[in-house]
């Protein structure tokens, strides 16, 4: 179960759309996620990782991205970063999770809260297959 199941809007950035077409909802207040740190799966131009998944995590999922040289369960106190246990939601890079669905071993997303560019490199019925909300 994850430690944040709010489905309501982040903080004062403006909500951008999900893959759905309907406001952006939060991926998660705890841990806090988002590349703005607003709970919520926003992408600009500053965001080179484009985090726009909303992920629930899975064990498989956090072995996978530490052995690719992102440690996703290690806490880092000094970043504010609790490290993320399995069913935690959180804003994955989108390269990430192509990688991981690539290799059989994607977490499945919220696509409420899953930015609606990720339409432009996977298709909604891939992300449907993948979802706990559809």
């Amino acid at each position: 179960m994850p430690r944040d199941m709010d489905g309501g809007e982040g903080g004062g950035r403006p909500q951008g759309r999900n893959v759905l077409g309907g406001t952006l909802a939060t991926c998660s207040r705890m841990p806090l996620t988002g590349f703005y740190r607003d709970g919520c799966c926003n992408v600009g131009s500053d965001d080179v990782g484009v985090h726009a998944v909303c992920a629930e995590v899975t064990e498989e999922f956090l072995a996978f991205s530490k052995a690719r040289g992102n440690d996703l369960s290690t806490p880092a106190p000094g970043f504010g970063f609790p490290g993320l246990v399995p069913g935690d939601r959180w804003c994955l890079c989108l390269a990430r999770w192509i990688e991981a669905w690539q290799a059989g071993v994607a977490p499945r997303l919220v696509l409420a809260a899953t930015h609606e560019m990720v339409l432009r490199h996977v298709p909604l019925e891939t992300l449907r297959d993948h979802a706990v909300d559809a």
